[in-house]
């Protein structure tokens, strides 16, 4: 268990190591993978290391299955570097928000100046079948807690870069964008809670990212979200939510995840 008394001290230290196993001076970009994305990232890029994440100081292996479990580094053609995680830690293992958070810190302080968080989440909106990706344009963090102790402000605006949803849009211009709503959990929502996200404006629900965004933009990175609908929100089907079924989604989303990916680790 890492000491978290300044989570920002831990942020560094990790850049440091897992730098010096990556053999290179900074990244360019990262990436966290959530359910459903971690298999489309094979095959987009020259893959040039790949260590797990519980041999990285202040992490530990996904607490489910699904999750993946690895820091990849990643080549562009255009010699950029990229490191993706696959897998978060999520607010509901107990670990601590700062932990939750930690991987995102680590990124900034490995260099990136650009972050794209992924997730896989329940729809709202019935027009959004299971399998499809949704941009972020906003989130409401119903956690009741924030990565960032004291008086740091940040300003929120524009959490989710609009340019960078623009470029997103250039590999796939059907791509909708929608508002995410961050419960706990790890208890899916009841029908009530969702419709409660849709009278608050909220279009997707999941168990994270909101807290990651946050702190990225306080460490000044750019940021893109991108859900991907695996299933209906409690209570829009007729059957119960399962995990499974999150996975069972991303796999089928598998190629149209594969291209996304790849266009915006090249244009990144």
């Amino acid at each position: 268990m890492s000491d978290f008394s300044d989570p920002y001290a831990a942020a560094r230290d990790a850049a440091r190591h897992l730098l010096d196993r990556l053999g290179v001076p900074r990244i360019d970009v990262g990436l966290v993978l959530g359910s459903g994305w971690s298999t489309a990232i094979a095959g987009v890029a020259e893959r040039l290391a790949e260590i797990p994440l519980a041999e990285l100081p202040g992490f530990t292996a996904p607490a489910v299955s699904g999750h993946g479990g690895s820091a990849l580094l990643l080549r562009s053609a255009s010699g950029r570097h990229h490191l993706v995680l696959t897998g978060r830690t999520h607010l509901y293992e107990g670990r601590g928000v700062a932990a939750v958070v930690h991987g995102v810190r680590v990124i900034a302080a490995a260099g990136a100046t650009r972050l794209v968080l992924t997730n896989g989440c329940g729809g709202l909106n019935p027009d959004w079948a299971p399998g499809t990706p949704v941009l972020l344009a906003d989130h409401i963090n119903l956690t009741a807690t924030s990565p960032i102790v004291g008086a740091r402000f940040v300003d929120l605006t524009d959490v989710y870069s609009p340019a960078l949803r623009n470029l997103a849009r250039r590999a796939d211009p059907t791509l909708p964008e929608g508002v995410y709503v961050q419960f706990p959990g790890p208890h899916y929502e009841t029908p009530a809670e969702v419709r409660m996200a849709r009278t608050l404006g909220g279009d997707l629900v999941g168990m994270s990212t909101t807290l990651e965004a946050i702190a990225a933009r306080q460490a000044g990175l750019e940021v893109l979200g991108i859900s991907l609908v695996t299933n209906p929100a409690a209570g829009l089907a007729p059957t119960p939510l399962s995990h499974a079924e999150v996975l069972e989604a991303g796999a089928a989303a598998v190629p149209r995840l594969r291209s996304l990916l790849a266009h915006l680790l090249e244009e990144l």
